[in-house]
């Protein structure tokens, strides 16, 4: 079996860095989320609807505004992040903001080795199921965080998105849709601050939707629905084209930009 340590390493080091740049960029825009703005879209919203006295967990979480923004919405939230320095911005911020989320520092897919209680929600976004190798043990995680009748809630990146490769000037379609072997990019700047001159050093691998999908039903949930859009909320691909209503469109509209996923433990 391959060694994955130096992958996880070295992404964990690399999004350390991110948390700097990220938590000083306009995108992220630290200073109106403290004011009281929320980080949370139209899709995450509009799926899980009324989150009062709900535990939900949240996988990925980077510096935790999702996080809070869900904590602020009245669940008893738990934040998972790889970054050590993601978390403890978290943790600040949920100090500084009085807020009463915990965040625990550990690779996602070791997420039931640090936390044992179960939750009504497991919710994961935007950017983060390619920095798993295998979903398989991701899937089974989620199933064993879960309650027995909760709902498991991803939006994401469509996998489409990820064939191509984005530091030519234009874009080429490079890796396979359902491609097993690991990628490494290595690049100045990061999606938020693309001026920043921090290098980013990233090993990812590209999941289709058959693998997504096939990962949670195995794990023993139900899918409610899946569905594909031609628009992100995120301005994080060359040449997108802004929408009368926020989100972020292909000029062609050629292929989908995003997909979620509600499941349910039964």
């Amino acid at each position: 079996m391959e060694d994955l340590t130096k992958y996880f390493e070295t992404n964990k080091a690399t999004w350390n860095a991110k948390v700097k740049a990220h938590s000083a960029s306009d995108m992220y825009n630290l200073e109106a989320f403290k004011n009281g703005e929320s980080s949370l879209k139209t899709y995450e919203l509009n799926a899980l609807g009324d989150v009062k006295n709900k535990s939900l967990l949240h996988l990925q979480c980077h510096f935790g505004q999702d996080t809070l923004s869900w904590s602020r919405l009245g669940a008893k939230c738990v934040g998972v992040d790889l970054s050590d320095e993601g978390v403890k911005l978290a943790q600040q911020l949920n100090e500084e903001l009085n807020l009463d989320a915990q965040f625990v520092c550990c690779n996602v897919l070791d997420t039931s080795k640090y936390i044992t209680e179960t939750f009504d929600i497991v919710f994961t976004s935007y950017g983060v199921i390619g920095w798993l190798p295998d979903l398989k043990p991701w899937g089974q995680m989620i199933a064993e965080r879960l309650n027995k009748g909760g709902v498991f809630y991803m939006v994401e990146f469509h996998p489409i998105v990820w064939m191509f490769d984005y530091l030519k000037e234009q874009p080429i379609m490079k890796y396979g849709y359902m491609q097993d072997t690991v990628i490494y990019e290595e690049y100045e700047g990061t999606y938020a601050d693309t001026g920043n001159k921090m290098v980013s050093k990233e090993y990812g691998w590209n999941h289709g939707l058959s693998e997504v999908i096939n990962a949670l039903t195995a794990a023993g949930l139900h899918i409610d629905y899946l569905n594909e859009y031609n628009e992100t909320p995120y301005n994080v691909l060359p040449d997108l084209v802004k929408t009368t209503w926020g989100n972020y469109m292909t000029k062609d509209k050629l292929y989908p930009l995003t997909f979620e996923i509600k499941a349910t433990k039964i």
